[in-house]
């Protein structure tokens, strides 16, 4: 069901879209900074010319042959940061399990009062549900 689209997005927010797109591209192609900076200026300045059109079936009309023309020359590669969902570092540092702020010293505990107070308050509730949906452990269990 993703490919239902639940909202309408403005001529105004894609030609945004349009444009952010295209100086990425522009960036994936680039080898030197400044003529990377002279195909922005030359990219807005397309955009530009096509800024006070109000017949707005003919602005669509733009818009999809800018679409296409980006889709054309799109790079193979694309850059990607590093952290966005499609760089390599993504997903790579993993959050840490609460536990661990349990070994945490008394003096670093005593920075942020409030919070290990809500904390030790949620612990109790949570080892008394716990508690009445599974019952108490045994003597023998084998647990920190």
């Amino acid at each position: 069901m993703s490919y239902l689209v639940t909202k309408t997005v403005s001529h105004k927010f894609q030609v945004c879209s349009l444009y952010k797109r295209a100086l990425r591209a522009l960036e994936a192609w680039a080898i030197e900074r400044d003529e990377y900076r002279m195909d922005c200026v030359r990219m807005r300045q397309r955009f530009e010319t096509y800024r006070h059109i109000k017949d707005l079936r003919v602005a669509k009309e733009i818009l999809e042959k800018g679409e296409e023309e980006l889709f054309m020359h799109e790079h193979p590669y694309p850059l990607h940061y590093a952290l966005a969902p499609q760089g390599v570092a993504y997903g790579r540092e993993q959050p840490s399990p609460d536990w661990v702020l349990d070994y945490w010293h008394p003096l670093e505990k005593a920075q942020y009062p409030e919070y290990f107070a809500k904390r030790e308050l949620r612990k109790k509730e949570y080892v008394e549900n716990w508690e009445k949906k599974y019952g108490k452990p045994g003597p023998d269990a084998a647990h920190h």
